[in-house]
């Protein structure tokens, strides 16, 4: 699809607020998938968020990276505590942490034009020299919120990363070592403002970085913005199956401008039915975690709401729950 039209945005937030009126069901009973949502695509308010997921949408999971307009790198140990009481309250489960670990420039690499600290999601940790602080805090998060999986990046992008590249595996290949060590499993996210940003870059990474304890965190809308309009098939056609252990959902269009903007999961670039017909071919058990980053509904809830609505009839037509 190249572009979203004004009378389907307008159509959205009707939707969005109609859908809330549904009736809670187990969308996710009998699914091979892990499904979930990242909690603050919702809300900071972690207990509505949480209250969504499971009364409102039905589900099992959650993937944690901010909490009451705080990363999980800086929340205190009673904010752990009450955020646990919250997940058992609504019966969820958290399938990893979306930390923060190298969305950081490489050093002696000339500075990235790509970096924000607001893609750090109010975490401080932001030179490299404090990148092993976060890995060591993202595993102990990892164990408190019984949960094996932490997310990582691959450092802000470098226009010429060839100079650069076999030192960044090395570190990659060092930190999964040593998660593995503590029995946790590094999955990095193709991130269109890093170094590691389509499919096809993916494949190349997991290539250059040996260690099975390094898996992909699969995320064909963020390649979309990098420009892999292919994504799915595409970019995911390269990808070594047996080391996709992660996948975020979103979309992506052109807008009338031609320029790559985000848009609800079932309206874009990513054929999500066939794509999540396509991890069930390949006997995929882990989370697909809906991560709209779209707005177009008005608020961050309503737009999630809509996302969900479009991620859940994907779902059922790839026969997937």
């Amino acid at each position: 699809m190249d572009h979203l039209s004004r009378r389907q945005f307008a159509g959205f937030a009707a939707a969005a607020a109609t859908s809330t009126m549904l009736p809670q069901r187990a969308w996710a009973a009998g699914s091979k998938f892990k499904i979930g949502v990242i909690s603050d695509e919702i809300s900071q308010d972690f207990d509505h968020a949480c209250y969504v997921i499971n009364k409102q949408f039905g589900l099992h999971w959650v993937e944690l990276r901010d909490v009451w307009g705080k990363n999980l790198q800086v929340i205190s140990d009673a904010e752990i505590a009450q955020a646990q009481k919250i997940l058992a309250k609504y019966d969820l489960q958290v399938t990893d942490i979306s930390s923060p670990l190298y969305k950081v420039n490489w050093p002696g690499a000339p500075v990235s034009t790509y970096g924000s600290k607001e893609d750090l999601h109010g975490a401080h940790e932001t030179t490299f020299k404090q990148q092993q602080d976060v890995l060591e805090r993202s595993i102990s998060l990892a164990k408190q919120f019984k949960t094996n999986k932490v997310r990582c990046f691959d450092f802000w992008r470098i226009d010429d990363v060839k100079p650069y590249r076999a030192a960044i595996n090395a570190r990659l290949q060092e930190s999964a070592e040593f998660a593995a060590k503590q029995n946790i499993l590094l999955v990095l996210e193709n991130e269109f403002a890093c170094n590691t940003a389509t499919g096809r870059e993916a494949a190349a990474t997991l290539a250059g970085v040996p260690s099975r304890n390094l898996a992909l965190n699969w995320d064909p809308g963020n390649a979309v913005m990098r420009g892999e309009l292919d994504a799915y098939p595409g970019g995911w056609n390269t990808l070594p199956k047996n080391r996709i252990h992660h996948c975020h959902v979103k979309n992506a269009v052109k807008d009338a401008t031609g320029k790559t903007v985000w848009s609800p999961v079932d309206i874009g670039y990513v054929d999500w039915t066939a794509q999540f017909k396509a991890l069930k071919g390949i006997g995929y058990s882990d989370a697909v975690n809906l991560e709209t980053h779209w707005r177009g509904a008005g608020t961050p809830e309503a737009s999630t709401i809509r996302s969900w609505e479009g991620m859940k009839k994907d779902l059922q037509q790839a026969d997937a729950i």
